[in-house]
C-alpha cells in the first residue's frame, strides 16, 4: 500500500468519525432537547426564580346570628434566602439576633440558615412586635411574608363543634376539618426572579398572584344559648362529681337546627394541642419513658378533642320509654286507661327483673305507668310488641345506623342481633337497657314525637356565605322519615307534659310553660360498677313543640345519681333561660329581659345598648371602653335589672346577698337592686295564693361580685314576712 492510499484511509476514517460523533451529538441534543426538556426547563425555573406560597384568608365560621366563631387574622411568616444571608455577613451573628427575637433556639436558627438553598421558612404566623424588630433589623435574606392566623374569638366555646386548624391552615377537626374545601380558599404566589448568584432580581421581575380567600360557613349554633348550655354543664359536673364528662344539645323540634351542642370539659380552641385538665398534664409530666409520656398525652388529647353528643353511646334507660309508648299506642296494643299491676318485679325466662320501686306501684293505668316510669308496665308492652316489631320500630326511630350529621366520628350505636334478641334481651330493651345510642340518635328520635310523627334530620349548617354577604348556598330542613302517626305523637306529647308535671320529672317542670320530658337513669357495664349515667330529654313548649333539650351526666359520683335528680334540674336551669330568650310565650305574670353583649363597646354605645334593652347600669372604672360586664352576655333578669360596666381593669366589687326567704316577688327583686344584685326567678302567682321566696342560690350571707344574679324559687304559702 503506498503513501497516498494510506493517507486517503486515514482521512476517511477520521471523517467517518466525525460523522459518527456529531451524530451521537445530535442525538444527545435531540434526546435533552425532547425526552429531558422539560425536566431540564424546570429545573432552570427553579434556580431562575424564587416562588413563595401566599396563604389565602380562611373563610369565617360564624353563628345563626353572624356572630364571628372562627375568623382569620393578618400574621406574618419569616423565610430566609440561605445563600443570601451567607453572602451578606457572618451567619452566626445573624442567627443570634434572629434568634433573639422570634423566640427561636439558636442552633435551630443557624441550621435552616446554613442551608444551600434559596428559600427557607424559619417561622410561621410571628406576632406584629416581631415582625416590626426584623424589619427594623433589615438582614438581608430575610424575608416576611403575608399570611393568616386563625382566631376564635370566644375560645373554648362550642370547641368540640367548631374544630381547629393545624400550623399550615388545614382543618384537622370539627367544622374546620369537615368544610376544609370551603373554608381554605385558594393560595396566592409571589414569583421573583433571581440572578447567577443566587440573589433577588429588581422588583420589576416579581410577579404577584393575588389568593382567593374562603367561602365563609354560618352555623345553625346560637353563641347566646351555647354559652348557657356550657355553662350550665360546668356547674353540673362540679355539683355532681360527674367523673366521666357531660353533654348537652338543644335543637330545634320542626327543623332539627342545633341551636347548641357542648361537651364538657372543654379546650381553648387556641391553643387546641395544650392539655386543659392540669390535673391530667401533671400526671403525664411525671412520666419518666418519653414514649410512654408521648403516648399518653396523645391519649389525653384524643379525649378532650372527643365529642360526647355525636361519638359516645351509652345505654339511654327510661329516656327510651318514650318511644315504647309511641309503639305500644301506634300498634294499638294498649289503652291509655288500661290497668297493669306492678309488684316490683317480672319474672322473665330465668330472671327476675325488678322495678326501680322494689316496692313496687300497686295497680296503675298505662299512663300512670309512664308517669311512674314503672319498668314492669313497659315490660309488659315489649311482650305484646314482640321481637320484630319492636325491631322495626328501634329501626324506623334512627337508632342502630349514623344520622348522616355534620361532624366526624359519629357513631350508629349497638343493639343485638336478632338472632340473639330473645325475651329477656326484649324485656331490658322495652325500659331501655341492653343496647346503646348516642345523645345525637336519641335527641333526634324525639323529634319524630314532637314534629306530629316526621322525624327529621340534625344539622349544624345555615348557609355558606361569601365576602360580599351573598349566599352561596342554603341547607334547608330535611324529613328523614314519618314514624309513628300524628295522633299518636300527639298523645305521647299530652303524657309526657303530665311525666314533667306530676311524674318521675317534675325537677325539670319550669313554671308557666308547658314542659314535657322524661328522665333516664342507666347502669354502666360491668354491672354493679356503681358508675351510671343521668339523663333527661324534654321539650317545650308540649302543646305545639319548638324546643328539645337532652342533657346527659356520665359517671355522677355525688350524692345522687338519678337522672330525675341531676339531669332534669341541669335541664330546667338551662331552658329556663332559653325559653325567655326565643320569646316562647309562658303563662307566667313575670317579666323578663336578656343582657346584651357590651364587652369590648364604647361606654356611650353600652349605655345605649342597655337602655335599649330595658336595663339600668352602674360604671366603675374611668375608661372609656367597656372591659367587662356583670352578669355576662344572655343572662335573663327581671325588671329594674342592674349590670355593672368595669372600663378598668380593678378589683371586682363584692356585697353580702341578703336573707330573702319570706318576701313577696316583687319586694325581693328590690331588696336585691339596692344591695347592686340582681334576680332571676322561678314562679308565678297562682289560684289566688301568695308567692313568696322559698330558697335561694347563691344562699344569705355569701360575699359576690355586685351584679352577680341571685336565683329565687317560690314556695305557695299564705304568710307574709
Amino acid at each position: 500500500m503506498n503513501n497516498r492510499t494510506l493517507f486517503s484511509n486515514r482521512v476517511l476514517f477520521l471523517f467517518i468519525g466525525a460523522i459518527s460523533v456529531m451524530i451521537l451529538l445530535l442525538v444527545r441534543v435531540a434526546w435533552i432537547q425532547i425526552v429531558d426538556g422539560g425536566e431540564y426547563k424546570t429545573s432552570a425555573a427553579l434556580q431562575q426564580t424564587k416562588d413563595i406560597a401566599i396563604s389565602s384568608k380562611r373563610g369565617t365560621i360564624y353563628d345563626r346570628n353572624m356572630k364571628e366563631l372562627a375568623t382569620s387574622a393578618s400574621a406574618e411568616t419569616v423565610t430566609a434566602s440561605p445563600r443570601e444571608v451567607k453572602a451578606s455577613g457572618d451567619i452566626n451573628d445573624i442567627s443570634t439576633e434572629l434568634s433573639a427575637i422570634l423566640g427561636m433556639d439558636k442552633d435551630k436558627v443557624y441550621g435552616i440558615l446554613a442551608k444551600d438553598s434559596s428559600y427557607e421558612v424559619v417561622k410561621r404566623k410571628i406576632d406584629k412586635d416581631q415582625a416590626d424588630a426584623i424589619r427594623e433589623k433589615g438582614f438581608a435574606g430575610i424575608t416576611l411574608v403575608e399570611d393568616n392566623k386563625r382566631y376564635y374569638p370566644g375560645g373554648t366555646l362550642a370547641s368540640h363543634v367548631i374544630g381547629f386548624v393545624g400550623m399550615d391552615n388545614q382543618g384537622l377537626a370539627g367544622i374546620e376539618m369537615i368544610y376544609e374545601n370551603y373554608l381554605k380558599g385558594l393560595p396566592g404566589r409571589i414569583i421573583t426572579a433571581k440572578n447567577a448568584a443566587g440573589t433577588n432580581m429588581p422588583f420589576k421581575y416579581e410577579k404577584y398572584i393575588d389568593p382567593q380567600n374562603g367561602i365563609n360557613v354560618v352555623l345553625t349554633i346560637d353563641e347566646v344559648i351555647q354559652r348557657k348550655v356550657e355553662d350550665a354543664l360546668k356547674k353540673a359536673v362540679e355539683n355532681y362529681q360527674v367523673e366521666n364528662g357531660a353533654s348537652c344539645i338543644i335543637m330545634e323540634a320542626k327543623t332539627g337546627e342545633i341551636l347548641a351542642m357542648a361537651t364538657y370539659p372543654t379546650f381553648d380552641l387556641n391553643s387546641p394541642f395544650s392539655i386543659a385538665n392540669e390535673e391530667i398534664m401533671e400526671t403525664i409530666n411525671e412520666f419518666e419513658d418519653e414514649e410512654e409520656r408521648k403516648q399518653a398525652e396523645t391519649e389525653a388529647l384524643n379525649k378532650q378533642w372527643r365529642n360526647k353528643a355525636v361519638v359516645d353511646s351509652y345505654e339511654p334507660g327510661s329516656t327510651f320509654k318514650a318511644m315504647v309508648a309511641a309503639m305500644a299506642l301506634e300498634e294499638n296494643i294498649v289503652t291509655l286507661n288500661e290497668n297493669f299491676v306492678c309488684n316490683g318485679s317480672v319474672h322473665v325466662d330465668t330472671y327476675d327483673i325488678g322495678c326501680w320501686n322494689r316496692n313496687g306501684h300497686g295497680t296503675e293505668t298505662f299512663v300512670q305507668g309512664v308517669y311512674n316510669s314503672c319498668n314492669p308496665v313497659f315490660m309488659s308492652i315489649g311482650e305484646r310488641l314482640g321481637t320484630s316489631r319492636f325491631y322495626k320500630y328501634y329501626k324506623a326511630f334512627g337508632f342502630g345506623e349514623t344520622t348522616g350529621f355534620d361532624l366526624p366520628g359519629e357513631a350508629p350505636g349497638l343493639f343485638h342481633s336478632m338472632d340473639r334478641f330473645n325475651v329477656v334481651e326484649l324485656a331490658t330493651a322495652s325500659f331501655g337497657q341492653g343496647f346503646t345510642v348516642t345523645p345525637l340518635q336519641l335527641i333526634t328520635a324525639y323529634s319524630a314525637i314532637t314534629n306530629d310523627g316526621y322525624m327529621v334530620k340534625p344539622h349544624l349548617i345555615k348557609s355558606l356565605v361569601d365576602n360580599k354577604g351573598n349566599v352561596i348556598e342554603n341547607f334547608e330542613p330535611q324529613v328523614i322519615r314519618q314514624v309513628i302517626s300524628t295522633d299518636t305523637a300527639n298523645t305521647v306529647c299530652k303524657i309526657l307534659e303530665g311525666v314533667a308535671s306530676d311524674g318521675t320529672s317534675k325537677n325539670a317542670y319550669i313554671d308557666g310553660y308547658h314542659i314535657a320530658g322524661k328522665t333516664g337513669t342507666s347502669e354502666k357495664t360491668p354491672r354493679g360498677s356503681g358508675k351510671y349515667v343521668a339523663s333527661f330529654v324534654g321539650f317545650a313548649p308540649a302543646d305545639d313543640p319548638e324546643l328539645i333539650c337532652l342533657v346527659m351526666l356520665d359517671e355522677p359520683m355525688g350524692a345522687s345519681y338519678m337522672g330525675g335528680a341531676i339531669a332534669a334540674p341541669t335541664f330546667k336551669e338551662i331552658m329556663t333561660d332559653v325559653l325567655i330568650y326565643r320569646q316562647i310565650e309562658n303563662d307566667s305574670t313575670l317579666e323578663y329581659n336578656f343582657v346584651p353583649k357590651v364587652e369590648n363597646e364604647k361606654l356611650a354605645d353600652a349605655k345605649q345598648l342597655l337602655e335599649n334593652s330595658g336595663f339600668k347600669y352602674q360604671i366603675l372604672g374611668d375608661g372609656e371602653t367597656v372591659i367587662s360586664q356583670m352578669p355576662v352576655v344572655g343572662t335573663a333578669l327581671g325588671n329594674n335589672a342592674i349590670v355593672i360596666l368595669y372600663t378598668e381593669s380593678t378589683e371586682a366589687e363584692k356585697v353580702v346577698v341578703p336573707d330573702l326567704h319570706g318576701y313577696f316577688a316583687s319586694d325581693a327583686n328590690q331588696i336585691l337592686v339596692n344591695n347592686g344584685l340582681n334576680m332571676k326567678v322561678v314562679g308565678k302567682e297562682s289560684m289566688g295564693r301568695t308567692v313568696l321566696v322559698g330558697t335561694q342560690d347563691p344562699p344569705a350571707g355569701t360575699e359576690v361580685v355586685k351584679g352577680t344574679v341571685v336565683s329565687v324559687e317560690y314556695n305557695y304559702t299564705e304568710n307574709v314576712h
